[in-house]
């Protein structure tokens, strides 16, 4: 297995970086690896997950804090099984019995003499996934298929885990709570602390005829297509909550959220910042000193601009109202247009002496920033 990168080095933040630093760190290299992107390219693929993993656990406080304190260990507990104990640490010591210790002595307050009653109900885990939408979709909202897979309840044992017409039982050994306690001999002394229960491996139940559907695990794995809404507005990178479409809980928990983060492909025209649309409109040299009515595009449509006589390139005038709608909110940003002076090429011998004999007749007083501009020192 290929050893994992570090997340902060994943995402090229440092460590103690902002949620609002890890946030813009994400979009550019999700933009930059997504799978429509970079069509068949297994590497960008492999990168692009990688770059979801580091943002799963980074944007979330509470595995973050882990992960800065801990590693990888703190947010995995498979990582590094088999170097010396779970999360890679030797010696035979595990952390967990560190807080029953220290528990025995002090009711509980250390993190192991409280357990959670392992038939409790249990929200299940959110899904994370993302869908590719157009810029003008983006913008005025649509309506995508999302395919993913997911765990459901069984329906066959209705998450019990039991074959039909059978109940689990009680563990004898930990009667129902998950948790043996065991005494042990130390160099301080004798020291009892709690651990999961090897006979029914902590669930504090013992299952003797196991459901053939979901083999006792009371969830099943099931591919689900699923119709999601994308809000007019929505930006590159922002992501969308399905509360109740991701994992099925455990003994009658709610289910997990679905988090879909939107892509929004670039456009071959606008460039969008914030609700804020921008382009550039190329006029031709007679446009700019005549004055002339330009048809702009605009995400609504094409509309009609009166440009002055003696337009500058570089000039930029506003289309109130033609940005992209307020996400759940009212009203629009504006369009920005940024004019150019496209000059012409490849001229026939009349044309380039009709042009001379032109220049001859506007003289130098005409031409302000060039006159300016040869006159400095």
């Amino acid at each position: 297995m290929a050893e994992k990168r570090d997340y902060y080095e994943v995402l090229g933040i440092q460590k103690g970086a902002s949620e609002d630093e890890i946030k813009k760190a994400y979009k550019k290299l999700a933009r930059k690896y997504h799978p429509d992107m970079n069509p068949g390219d297994k590497e960008a693929e492999e990168k692009f997950k990688e770059v979801n993993e580091a943002n799963e656990v980074l944007s979330d406080p509470e595995k973050k804090a882990r992960y800065d304190q801990f590693g990888f260990a703190g947010v995995d507990p498979n990582y590094g099984a088999g170097a010396g104990g779970a999360g890679g640490f030797g010696g035979g010591f595990d952390f967990g019995d560190l807080g029953d210790i220290f528990g025995s002595f002090f009711g509980g307050g250390f993190g192991g003499g409280q357990r959670r009653n392992p038939n409790a109900p249990q929200r299940g885990e959110s899904i994370r996934a993302s869908v590719s939408v157009s810029f003008t979709d983006a913008a005025f909202g649509c309506e995508k298929s999302v395919t993913l897979e997911r765990s459901e309840m069984c329906g066959t044992c209705k998450g019990n885990g039991c074959a039909p017409g059978t109940t689990p039982e009680v563990c004898p050994d930990c009667h129902g709570t998950g948790t043996v306690q065991v005494r042990r001999q130390t160099p301080m002394g004798v020291f009892a602390s709690n651990g999961p229960c090897r006979k029914c491996g902590g669930t504090g139940r013992l299952i003797h005829q196991p459901c053939p559907d979901c083999r006792g695990g009371g969830t099943v794995r099931k591919r689900k297509t699923i119709q999601v809404t994308i809000p007019a507005g929505i930006d590159h990178g922002q992501t969308i909550s399905l509360r109740g479409q991701g994992n099925a809980g455990k003994n009658g928990g709610p289910a997990g959220d679905l988090l879909i983060t939107v892509m929004v492909q670039p456009h071959d025209l606008f460039r969008r910042d914030g609700v804020d649309v921008f382009c550039e409109a190329p006029i031709t040299f007679t446009q700019a000193v005549l004055g002339a009515e330009l048809e702009i595009p605009t995400i609504d449509g094409k509309v009609k601009y009166s440009i002055p006589e003696g337009t500058q390139t570089g000039t930029v005038f506003r289309l109130k109202g033609k940005g992209i709608p307020v996400l759940n909110g009212r009203g629009r940003g504006d369009q920005y247009v940024t004019v150019t002076i496209e000059t012409p090429r490849n001229l026939n011998k009349e044309q380039k002496e009709a042009l001379r004999k032109f220049s001859e007749t506007v003289g130098e007083n005409n031409y302000e920033k060039r006159k300016s501009f040869f006159k400095k020192k």
